[in-house]
């Protein structure tokens, strides 16, 4: 085996930013230097930076990076001793657990890593790495002096209660912390909305409950209002439980807590029903959601297959990434035609859509379309221009769902003179609001017991998730940088096409310009192209890349 590909014991080297990462305001990978609580009262309040509602992070900062041999790099995360070097330990409570004693080596090596890229040639570098999740043998927060918080922002998604409930269970069986409070109603219930105490009994069932007891909303973060709370209220854990948006939030709170120099951990727990957050495997609620879909799909498909010319569209969330629809697609076996962002397709002509729902109607008597909510965003936008934003400042997409059925039923019934019977289904917020499945219920319990290590470890604004099965810490950045998409030219969506028998839509040409494009976007896409898997979370680059907050 060459000497690259075998497996040592890293020799670590941390960068000295005055050498290594010079601090420039363009490079917006970084963690901040730290900075003495004396020095922070004169430094200008976050509203006066901008920070209110804009949630970018200060750019005099440089990444927290580890480098070994054989081109090994850890992108590690924050530590409360970064900048409060003095802290006491304390030995875990787990060491005394009657429930963890008869585990064998409980606790996680301090030098465990996680590699974000497993399939390598024998002389292709190590990599990228993330700090493996998990209990360590010492803890910088003793049972009776943690005060901690919880707090869910954003959309629904299946599986919100669950990680409430296993963050209280686990912080209160786990580490015998008491005081545990539920912030209501999304950011701004930290300084405009009660709080809900939160013991075991108050979440024993919540798990079978869809929704989330917190509440929840969009928009709302004061950076500077929502960190005097925590001051105020004395907390010092926040585990924040949200999308890239939320993540991005927790970002900057971690920044503000810095900067002020307290002794508070902040840990992210990643949600998006869509699937998008990068990096990670997955998800919590993306299961549930794909099953989910299958009855909307099953209740088209009967409505279609039962009348002559039957059309049943069902239209599935995803806004930018069409994994719902292409996983629900491939599970379901009766859809003919899936239509996501990431795969462009036109109506009218040759290869267009007309053309093969007349050709699979001629076939087989019906036809079963699901389409993503943000696919043919271009088509829509030009035939009903319309720009709006959520509170998040998310666009608001119009239902293409709808707009396709009318273009469908004029198309067939007023041009073409056919008798159609078309059934549109837009099942979205009976997803949403569904609890999470036993899968779902199962990979909640391992996110949170995981950001409940980490915060009780000392590790700081960091979010938690698996990277090729094994769960690991990784900086906010690498999970708000971009979008996990649907990679088209992946053999995962050759499966797809091969299921449903439709086109492409995309002639060579497009194709080749395609692959271009993710070659250019992201260096990682010639590898999966070259493993021929699309795997689920479509994984940043192996070596680090810069990513703003």
């Amino acid at each position: 085996m060459a000497s690259s590909a075998s497996i040592s014991r890293p020799r670590f080297r941390c960068f000295d930013p005055t050498n290594s990462y010079p601090a420039t305001l363009d490079h917006p990978r970084y963690f901040s230097s730290a900075v003495s609580p004396s020095s922070s009262s004169s430094s200008s309040s976050p509203r006066e930076n901008g920070f209110r509602d804009t949630m970018e992070i200060s750019n005099n900062s440089v990444p927290k990076i580890v480098t070994g041999e054989g081109g090994y790099v850890l992108e590690d995360v924050p530590h409360l001793v970064d900048y409060l070097p003095d802290l006491p330990t304390y030995p875990n409570p787990l060491q005394v657990n009657p429930s963890y004693s008869v585990v064998k080596q409980y606790f996680v090596n301090a030098d465990d890593t996680v590699a974000q890229k497993i399939v390598v040639h024998k002389d292709s570098p190590r990599g990228t790495h993330f700090r493996r999740s998990g209990p360590r043998q010492k803890v910088y927060f003793e049972s009776d002096e943690v005060h901690a918080c919880i707090v869910t922002c954003g959309g629904l998604c299946p599986g919100l209660n669950t990680v409430i409930r296993e963050l209280v269970c686990g912080l209160n069986h786990m580490y015998h912390v008491k005081r545990i409070l539920g912030i209501e109603g999304g950011y701004r219930g930290f300084y405009a909305r009660n709080t809900i105490p939160l013991t075991p009994k108050v979440v024993n069932d919540i798990h079978k409950r869809g929704g989330t007891i917190l509440g929840t909303s969009r928009g709302g973060h004061d950076t500077s209002k929502i960190v005097d709370s925590i001051q105020d209220r004395g907390i010092n854990q926040v585990y924040v439980i949200g999308g890239d948006g939320t993540q991005k939030g927790a970002a900057v709170i971690f920044e503000e807590i810095r900067r002020r120099g307290l002794k508070v951990a902040v840990a992210g727990i990643p949600k998006t029903i869509d699937n998008d957050i990068p990096v990670i495997d997955k998800s919590f609620g993306f299961d549930s959601a794909v099953e989910e879909a299958q009855r909307a799909i099953n209740a088209a498909h009967v409505e279609a297959e039962s009348v002559e010319n039957g059309i049943g569209v069902v239209k599935l969330m995803g806004r930018y990434s069409g994994f719902i629809a292409m996983y629900a697609t491939l599970a379901s076996r009766d859809v003919d035609c899936c239509l996501i962002p990431e795969s462009p397709f036109y109506l009218e002509g040759p290869g267009g859509l007309y053309e093969y729902i007349e050709k699979r109607l001629k076939e087989d008597g019906h036809i079963v379309i699901v389409i993503a909510e943000g696919a043919g965003e271009v088509l829509i936008s030009e035939s009903l221009p319309k720009d709006e934003q959520d509170a998040s400042g998310n666009k608001v997409l119009q239902d293409v769902g709808l707009w396709l059925s009318e273009n469908i039923k004029d198309h067939f019934s007023k041009r073409r003179k056919m008798n159609i019977t078309l059934k549109y289904i837009d099942p979205t917020y009976m997803i949403r609001a569904i609890p999470g499945n036993a899968s779902d219920n199962v990979y909640c319990t391992l996110l949170a017991h995981s950001a409940i290590h980490g915060a009780m470890a000392g590790y700081t604004g960091f979010t938690v998730g698996p990277v090729n099965g094994r769960h690991a810490y990784i900086p906010f950045c690498r999970v708000t940088e971009r979008q996990n998409k649907v990679v088209i030219t992946d053999r995962m969506w050759a499966r797809l096409l091969s299921s449903t028998n439709q086109p492409s839509f995309l002639d060579p040409k497009v194709v080749a310009k395609k692959v271009a494009e993710t070659k250019e976007e992201d260096t990682e896409a010639e590898a999966q192209l070259l493993d021929g898997e699309n795997h689920i979370e479509a994984t940043a680059a192996a070596d680090p890349k810069d990513c703003s907050g």
